[in-house]
């Protein structure tokens, strides 16, 4: 596997091609520094056919994905690099050391899925019914709904929702913001 990615291809002001090729340590690093969503993209992008591959010799694969797409095990894989990142949890120092966190994320994922499917169906459904529809009447519009459901029903990250849903967000720090509005209400609102 290369330890570098593609990033970008244009031509120069003498009508040569330029091609640029950064490390993928950069990439995240400029992710982390400078909040680049490209540079996240293009990341991604490098390493999904690898955590696909993990997904697919995983014991726990079939189970799983019964339960949430594969998609979606890599979209939390991903996420919780990035965050792990953000905080300081893990450094960019080697790749080698960020795979195995994104491995280690993939099982995590895994894991907590099935771990949660085991919990009684009815009890479980009832509860999560009862608190959906406490959380929508504490929101005070429909923008807010739709957000809260699309961040917290379908698991979408705020750059997942601007490029899903461009005629709604067109801008990941609105959607960032907002995001925050609607916590710090329902955290005002402890009896959910």
């Amino acid at each position: 596997m290369s330890s570098s990615s593609l990033v970008k291809c244009s031509d120069d002001p003498c009508g040569r091609q330029v091609t640029l090729v950064v490390s993928r340590l950069e990439l995240l690093r400029r992710v982390i520094t400078y909040g680049d969503l490209e540079a996240w993209a293009v990341f991604r992008q490098g390493l999904e056919e690898t955590v696909l591959s993990w997904l697919h010799e995983h014991p726990g694969r079939e189970a799983a994905c019964r339960l949430q797409t594969e998609r979606h095990f890599v979209t939390m894989a991903f996420e919780r690099l990035r965050q792990a990142t953000i905080q300081g949890q893990v450094t960019c120092e080697m790749l080698s050391e960020l795979l195995v966190f994104l491995r280690v994320s993939l099982n995590g994922a895994i894991l907590e899925t099935l771990r949660d499917s085991k919990r009684p169906d009815g009890e479980d459904r009832l509860d999560r019914g009862e608190l959906w529809d406490r959380l929508q009447a504490r929101l005070s519009n429909r923008r807010e709904q739709r957000l809260a459901y699309l961040l917290y029903h379908c698991g979408l990250e705020p750059a997942e929702i601007v490029r899903c849903c461009p005629q709604e967000w067109s801008d990941v720090h609105e959607v960032a913001r907002l995001r925050r509005i609607i916590l710090e209400r329902l955290m005002k609102r402890s009896e959910l």
